[in-house]
């Protein structure tokens, strides 16, 4: 199972001079879809290195202001600090493993 989403989350520059692959997902503990949708993306990840980090989202939160999330949980995948897809309340395995495949 995952971990918790969290509040401490990196800063947009941190993120941006990152190298490599990195999964950062936005949603919130108390989110019904996020929770109904943990088992997917744990399923999905389950054999990958990629670095994931679940961010603690919510009104005021900067970096998901950045990232223009709207809906929970949101999927963004990144390489080399570039943005290159993000999956939006994925329902299934298949397409986070097809967006994890861009990276």
């Amino acid at each position: 199972m995952l971990a918790p989403y969290s509040w401490n989350a990196p800063d947009r520059d941190t993120l941006d001079a990152m190298s490599g692959p990195v999964i950062l997902e936005f949603g919130s503990n108390s989110c019904g879809i996020c929770q109904a949708a943990t088992p997917i993306i744990s399923e999905a990840l389950s054999n990958s290195p990629v670095l994931h980090i679940r961010v603690q989202d919510g009104k005021s939160q900067r970096l998901g202001r950045q990232f223009g999330i709207k809906l929970w949980p949101t999927l963004i995948f990144l390489l080399d600090g570039k943005e290159v897809t993000q999956v939006v309340r994925p329902t299934t395995v298949k397409e986070l493993q097809d967006a994890l495949a861009l990276i």
